[in-house]
């Protein structure tokens, strides 16, 4: 995405011009001039490009984010392979440095950090919904909702009981599809986000986005890698 002229004049703030601090200008409305802006104004009016689909994608993702934090939690008491362990490490690492990165978006642009309807005490499973309580569903309902993740690319609460009954190598190929179907659902999100009219044009947003694009593909690539090994 390109960056809105503000943001492109504020980033030269400090840049030589004439021995002086370059004037930042923000482009008027159809029909009215330019007008010179403090550092202090550029910055917050490059926090107004954002709109409701940003919103939820940053929501939403830190829920993502979450469950993979989870699933490397499991994979250092349960795995085998030393490999698999450290990108597991790395994996972590990264996702809760991106889920500050997220929470600060939101937090700075007076948004709430929380998905709707999301239940946080587990990462796992919608909250509930209708007024039913979840051991109050009838069987068919039961299993609906043991095979429904929160959001495409996400595991399931039955797909995530099963990796957490799960030991040694039969773990770390768990692991290893899981994550990569989480990743690949991380990469869906981000395509869903671009092809929305007006989203991502804000810059940490969409430099975040690109990123993850980019992070989470090499990613894809060496678990296929480690999983055609084990």
């Amino acid at each position: 995405m390109s960056l809105t002229p503000v943001v492109i004049l504020a980033l030269l703030i400090g840049a030589p011009f004439g021995g002086q601090t370059p004037p930042i200008f923000n482009p008027g409305a159809p029909g009215q001039a330019s007008r010179v802006v403090t550092a202090d104004e550029a910055v917050a009016l490059s926090r107004t490009t954002f709109n409701t689909a940003d919103v939820a994608f940053m929501q939403h993702m830190i829920v993502h984010h979450a469950q993979a934090v989870e699933m490397v939690e499991l994979l250092r008491a349960q795995g085998a392979d030393a490999t698999v362990k450290l990108l597991g490490e790395r994996i972590a690492l990264s996702q809760e440095a991106e889920m500050a990165i997220m929470r600060e978006w939101l937090t700075v642009r007076g948004q709430s950090v929380d998905m709707a309807g999301m239940d946080h005490a587990a990462h796992t499973a919608p909250a509930v919904a209708a007024g039913h309580d979840h051991h109050a569903m009838t069987p068919p309902a039961q299993a609906e909702a043991d095979d429904t993740p929160v959001m495409p690319g996400m595991l399931s609460p039955r797909q995530m009981r099963t990796l957490t009954a799960s030991r040694g190598p039969a773990f770390d190929r768990l692991f290893l599809q899981g994550m990569i179907h989480h990743h690949q659902g991380a990469l869906d999100m981000v395509d869903d986000l671009l092809a929305t009219p007006d989203a991502a044009e804000d810059p940490t947003l969409s430099d975040f986005a690109s990123a993850v694009v980019a992070d989470q593909s090499a990613e894809i690539l060496r678990m296929q890698n480690l999983l055609s090994d084990l």
